[in-house]
């Protein structure tokens, strides 16, 4: 795992300056604290910083090839890169490291871009081709490494984090009100954009071609529903399943330095802690965190039962809500964007832990993501067959439900009632976004008269992006329709960012074996009785891992990652988030409207549930004073015990 960067001058004969390399670098060093090097070409300059995982002797990057005519810089790890490599040595290919890193050079070399789709695992990287004075530059199929640009009127810049390209003069740190507004509607930015004007992500399963000064980006893989198995057994999808798992979390232990195991008390973490065990002789490290108060849920006893059944090397810790709120602006600091995404400060502290011991860490993301494990791809299921069974009668049904949903015992129902007269494409939008949408609902009153009017007028509706996935697949099963929208929203720019950022900000390498692609291409071909059967869900995920995983973390019921932020801004932090909404310069933004904010805290006060939006709002504004307003802008400044200090 590393951190890349670097710049293309569109002028060739215009050199990019070593020390801006070097400042870029400087800002993304937790991404490889272990070595560094540079590359300069005549108008283009390259920059990495390597965390040693596979050979750490001789694995320096950049790396070129045997003349020196093709150089790379590379981010993430190739699962068959050995098997490339004996291809490329029967290709006539001389290697000098034992790096997958230098397979890809070489075979760059034989494919060209093509190289790409023989690549299995999780990447970024930039390759510069000194005889075309071309630049390649890649991200892996489901978006678990992160790349970013900026296209300027003279020069193209790139790297693995938002801060670095923000180095460059050139680039203004300016937000863009339309991407606040897509921020405030899914609770983090998706699609191509960013909360920053001018700075793209490229996008998961693309390359970009840069030569004479002209950018191509181009798609080369993306997740396909459409071809579904019409033969086999459950018990064959079963077996199918275990086998294909086995061989994936094989590919993703290879390292040459520890690696442990990140559990969540729930499947598939066990699940990958059972493969993983299989694959080694040594006790494997296990690390998963609580919080401080009986009232809450703990998913420790359960981490513990599945470290237990294993033999693990088991080291966990507890947060309390100081821990939080402390954690908060480095949390913000190293998102980059504002998300609202509360977990991933427990994140940071249990991979700070396990920093301590390994250097890899596998994890059971992704497993509901693709064999729909959430609840609500069930409710959401049965309420379109419901809709469709009703016809016109649904949205009467819906008065009747929201009624209902008041009688004790069906309180559940009241949620889902507005949505019985709405189409599909208007109200499933994103995992992090629930049937309420109550963020929604509140921005006419939340949005001031000044912000609304720097929204665009024409061409920015904020689920245009929603909208377009989901009618890719106009006409299908409404369970693969929401799975193929969350893989291209949620997945990458909520789940896999706060993966690759949190974690790298303890310098620490996370692999998510269940978002191998071919395990998501496994799971799309499967009928949706395999994976919502009833009312069950993740169906044959939990038929296959009945021999693994215990009985009572098999059947328990779902409970995600129960971080009790809602309780902790309800109570102890109470003040400190309304010091920051009500603060003078919050307010003189002029982004909202302050009684519209005043009455977001009384709401939650009151009993209700106003904590998600809290959480965002706060985001925001730390990410405000931080990257535009420019307070804390540097690594540097970032003290040893975890908080940004005020800018003085």
């Amino acid at each position: 795992m590393c951190g890349i960067c670097g710049k293309l001058n569109f002028d060739a004969s215009r050199p990019v300056p070593p020390a801006l390399i070097r400042d870029m670098m400087s800002v993304i060093r937790h991404r490889g604290p272990d070595e560094d090097g540079t590359y300069f070409a005549a108008n283009v300059g390259l920059g990495h910083l390597r965390l040693n995982i596979i050979d750490l002797s001789t694995g320096k990057q950049p790396i070129c090839n045997e003349d020196g005519t093709v150089w790379i810089i590379f981010n993430g790890e190739i699962y068959n890169y050995k098997e490339l490599r004996a291809f490329l040595v029967d290709k006539g290919h001389t290697f000098r490291t034992a790096t997958d890193t230098e397979v890809i050079v070489h075979l760059y070399e034989e494919l060209g871009e093509a190289a790409i789709e023989k690549l299995w695992g999780m990447f970024s990287f930039a390759i510069w081709d000194d005889r075309k004075k071309t630049l390649l530059i890649a991200r892996d199929r489901v978006g678990i490494k992160p790349l970013y640009y900026a296209v300027t009127r003279d020069a193209l810049l790139f790297s693995s984090e938002i801060k670095a390209i923000l180095r460059d003069p050139s680039v203004r740190a300016e937000m863009d009100p339309a991407q606040l507004d897509t921020f405030l509607t899914y609770l983090y930015v998706p699609g191509a954009e960013t909360l920053f004007k001018g700075i793209s992500k490229l996008l998961p399963g693309h390359f970009m071609i840069v030569r004479d000064g002209k950018v191509r980006i181009a798609q080369y893989w993306d997740l396909s529903f459409a071809a579904k198995r019409t033969t086999g057994t459950e018990q064959e999808y079963e077996r199918e399943l275990v086998e294909l798992l086995s061989e994936t979390v094989r590919g993703h232990m290879i390292a040459d330095v520890p690696v442990g195991v990140l559990l969540s008390g729930g499947v598939d973490s066990t699940a990958m802690l059972s493969f993983a065990t299989e694959q080694t002789g040594k006790q494997i490290s296990t690390f998963t965190i609580g919080f401080e108060g009986e009232q809450f849920a703990d998913e420790r006893p359960y981490a513990q039962l599945a470290a237990d059944k294993y033999g693990a090397r088991h080291f966990e810790m507890t947060i309390a809500a100081k821990d939080f709120e402390d954690c908060l602006p480095r949390y913000v600091w190293h998102m980059e964007e504002p998300v609202c995404e509360p977990p991933a400060i427990a994140l940071y502290y249990v991979t700070k832990l396990a920093r301590e011991h390994v250097t890899v860490l596998l994890s059971g993301e992704g497993g509901d993501e693709a064999f729909a494990g959430y609840q609500n791809y069930r409710n959401i299921y049965w309420l379109e067959k419901m809709k469709r069974a009703l016809g016109p009668a649904a949205g009467v049904s819906g008065l009747a439900a929201s009624a209902l949903g008041h009688v004790p015992g069906f309180s559940r129902l009241n949620k889902y009632a507005p949505l019985m007269s709405q189409p599909f494409e208007d109200y499933y939008f994103s995992r992090t976004s629930g049937p309420n949408e109550s963020f929604n609902q509140m921005k006419a009153q939340l949005y001031s008269a000044g912000f609304r009017a720097s929204l665009p007028v024409n061409g920015h509706a904020p689920k245009t992006l929603a909208r377009q996935y989901a009618a890719q697949l106009s006409g299908m099963d409404v369970l693969d329709r929401m799975l193929f929208l969350d893989t291209k929203t949620w997945l990458p720019d909520d789940l896999l960012v706060k993966a690759d950022k949190i974690t790298m900000a303890n310098s620490l390498e996370l692999r998510v074996p269940l978002l191998d692609h071919r395990v998501l291409e496994f799971a799309a071909s499967l009928p949706r009785s395999s994976k919502l059967h009833g009312l069950t869900t993740k169906y044959v995920l939990k038929k296959a891992l009945e021999d693994r995983v215990p009985e009572k973390i098999l059947n328990r019921k779902k409970t995600g990652f129960p971080v009790p932020y809602e309780t902790w801004i309800r109570g102890e932090m109470r003040n400190y988030v309304r010091d920051i909404l009500t603060d003078k310069r919050t307010v003189e933004r002029g982004y909202f409207e302050r009684g519209a904010v005043e009455k977001i805290l009384q709401d939650n006060a009151g009993g209700v549930n106003r904590s998600k939006e809290i959480f965002s709002l706060v985001v925001l504004e730390l990410w405000h004073r931080m990257f535009i307003d420019g307070e804390a802008m540097g690594s540097e400044q970032l003290d040893a015990s975890g908080a940004v200090p005020a800018a003085k």
